[in-house]
């Protein structure tokens, strides 16, 4: 048994679970789920890129903390909660259900990745692909530049 990737999915599983639990809908707690699906996508992206080896329990991870961040990222844009995060654009509010559903596209696409789970860096490098497509579209629409 790989101790270290269990150890790693043990902690990307609690990162995922303290962070969502105690999200509270201000830039800081946005910030925290974002870097989150950044450091999982980052992890897939160095194992599709060859620059660290295919860690089966590594990518699982991975997948689960993005599936599972993403569900929880549209709680923390409630009503109340437009002012005070530069980075959040007012059509967040003004298309809540746009918003909603590319986060649960995000969640699904990680969730059906990790039901059909990439067998080396080439499926992972896929995945990847669908992934930051999802990501991309909503940085677009919802992100405001720095």
């Amino acid at each position: 048994m790989n101790w270290k990737a269990v150890a790693a999915a043990a902690a990307m599983a609690g990162i995922a679970f303290g962070a969502v639990s105690a999200a509270d809908g201000t830039h800081e707690s946005r910030n925290a789920l974002m870097k989150q699906i950044g450091g999982s996508a980052g992890a897939l992206a160095a194992i599709a890129k060859g620059t660290k080896p295919y860690d089966a329990e590594a990518v699982k991870a991975a997948l689960t903390t993005i599936a599972t961040t993403a569900k929880a990222f549209p709680d923390q844009f409630k009503p109340g909660t437009e002012t005070g995060d530069e980075a959040a654009s007012p059509k967040i509010w003004e298309n809540m259900d746009d918003f909603k559903a590319r986060a649960a596209k995000l969640s699904t696409d990680a969730e059906t990745a990790l039901a059909q789970l990439p067998a080396d860096p080439a499926a992972v490098g896929t995945t990847m692909n669908t992934l930051g497509a999802n990501c991309a579209g909503c940085h677009k629409a919802y992100r405001l530049g720095k």
